[in-house]
């Protein structure tokens, strides 16, 4: 439920009352003129609140816009490896003037070439497009991560694009800095990548020497069970779990498990995995953040490493 001043103009003594449910923590700010109950904004994902945030910034605006980077990104369903910005993505014509303020960011990089469609009395990049501007504007983990996102083949509904789409948008648009970048990000990317902390270990055990892993390798164990690793290095029969802790702790996860009896059951599963392969290792999802610690794990568990302990 939101509450907009535009839609109900607020009487004095409500508008106080407002102010202490803010103040009280009941309430949270979107956007000035826009308010949710904090409990419901709290249950919302990460990227479902930028999509809130762009949408109420977008209600605000005087003139057509196109919505595009991160803004384009949260509408898409294109999740980003670290925090949303606290800003909205618009990309405007070289000669349309005006700078970035207060909760605009503009990339005013030209609007001839960029691949756009209609957005209610906006407009929004497409899935390829999305792909290709944060492709060329975030480092280069964080680019794969969110093309993997944008062309990951188990979305609901299907991929949102492909790499050959996204290739095609980069050979059709006139040359833009961070473009040698983007042809980095397409030949590492893989359409099999279930989430950003995925590709982000991907890319980190690369970068540490370690050879290109399998994503999403699947294997029936000899009870049957059909397993998925998240890594596997085939050569080597090392097999890769990366956990974040909601898996224990989310409902959709233990549907019809207590959390001792989801720990039971992965444990049981990981042992019937080692017997089957020579290595097997496991880490957090936030250990890819210190990739010194994915090399102490990896070569601890006996995987053979090209370069040394960074």
């Amino acid at each position: 439920m939101l509450i907009r001043r535009s839609d109900r103009p607020l009487e004095r003594i409500d508008g106080h009352r407002l102010q202490r449910a803010i103040a009280s923590g009941e309430w949270t700010r979107i956007v000035p003129g826009t308010f949710a109950p904090t409990s419901e904004w709290k249950n919302l994902t990460p990227i479902e609140r930028h999509q809130l945030f762009v949408a109420e910034t977008m209600r605000r605006l005087r003139r057509p816009a196109v919505a595009s980077h991160h803004s384009a990104a949260s509408k898409w369903g294109i999740d980003v490896l670290g925090r949303w910005p606290e800003h909205v993505d618009i990309t405007t014509d070289v000669s349309s003037g005006g700078r970035s303020s207060g909760l605009i960011r503009r990339h005013t990089l030209g609007l001839d070439d960029v691949e756009r469609m209609p957005w209610g009395e906006h407009e929004v990049t497409t899935p390829a497009q999305t792909a290709l501007d944060l492709a060329r504007s975030l480092p280069f983990v964080a680019a794969v991560s969110a093309v993997d996102q944008a062309i990951w083949t188990e979305r609901p509904g299907g991929a949102l694009t492909s790499i050959e789409e996204i290739r095609r948008r980069l050979e059709e648009t006139r040359p833009r800095r961070g473009d040698a970048q983007v042809r980095r990000v397409l030949d590492f990317a893989n359409p099999h990548a279930a989430n950003v902390r995925e590709s982000q270990s991907r890319v980190v055990v690369v970068q540490l020497g370690f050879p290109m892993p399998i994503v999403q390798y699947r294997r029936v164990l000899r009870s049957g069970r059909l397993a998925f690793s998240d890594l596997f290095f085939a050569h080597e029969e090392h097999w890769c779990e990366i956990d974040g802790r909601g898996k224990y702790l989310s409902p959709e996860f233990g549907i019809g498990r207590s959390p001792d009896e989801i720990v039971i059951d992965e444990k049981n599963r990981e042992n019937e995995i080692r017997r089957e392969v020579r290595g097997f290792s496991r880490w957090e999802a936030v250990d890819a953040d210190h990739p010194r610690r994915i090399w102490d794990i990896l070569t601890g568990d006996g995987m053979p490493c090209s370069k040394p302990r960074p």
